[in-house]
């Protein structure tokens, strides 16, 4: 009985060396491309950050203010609940009414920031210029406002000098205002370069940390109005 003949299979060069490629973790930078292979190059995905990097260095950015602004409103609580009375005696009454009009024209100018970025990203250019004009607007009048009744309070005799209560007021809403005016002349400059045509649906980083900054300067106020004008 002979025995039966098996055939032995017959390895292909380049399936060897794909093997050993494979095995160790890549290709052989000498090996020839196969003739007979039509399939188009395999490409990795590019990979690209969830977060840009001018996004991420503004949280941070926010995330000090945050710290600075809390460390002086925790001062300003410390002296206010350690007060027998507040206000004290014979110190003028802050514009409650006033600044609650005030405080409804700030956050306003956050709706129309939040429909200029949305506008950006539609590539629709005239909602862009009217959202950020609409901002800029309703900012220099807060300050407007504001400037106006600092002006009247100092003439009823409240003062840096007068005491915890005027200046822990001026303190906290003069750091803020100070914060606006600066936020507003970037938003200035941001529709500067809006009227350009510097911002495109793909391209428009500067005007979105313009937008988280007032975004900020917006959400900081009602806590500063509830806690210096009505608490």
């Amino acid at each position: 009985m002979s025995p039966t003949a098996t055939e032995s299979p017959v390895l292909d060069e380049r399936e060897v060396l794909e093997d050993a490629a494979i095995d160790l973790g890549g290709v052989p930078p000498g090996l020839p491309p196969d003739p007979w292979d039509d399939r188009p190059p395999s490409r990795e995905p590019e990979w690209r950050p969830s977060l840009g990097n001018a996004r991420l260095a503004m949280l941070m950015f926010l995330g000090t203010e945050a710290v600075f602004f809390a460390g002086f409103i925790g001062a300003f609580l410390v002296l206010r609940l350690g007060a027998p009375v507040w206000p004290p005696p014979a110190q003028p009454r802050l514009p409650v009414e006033v600044t609650g009009v005030n405080t409804v024209i700030l956050l306003a100018s956050g709706y129309t920031m939040l429909r200029a970025l949305r506008a950006v990203r539609r590539g629709d250019r005239a909602g862009l210029l009217t959202g950020l004009g609409q901002t800029a607007l309703l900012g220099a009048a807060f300050l407007g406002v504001q400037g106006y009744e600092w002006a009247r309070l100092v003439s009823f005799g409240l003062t840096v000098s007068s005491g915890a209560y005027g200046g822990t007021f001026y303190t906290l809403i003069g750091l803020h205002g100070v914060h606006v005016l600066g936020a507003l002349v970037w938003l200035l400059i941001t529709l500067a370069r809006a009227r350009g045509g510097r911002f495109t649906p793909r391209q428009h980083v500067g005007a979105t940390v313009c937008g988280m900054y007032w975004y900020f300067v917006v959400g900081l106020w009602p806590i500063l109005y509830l806690l210096v004008y009505l608490a």
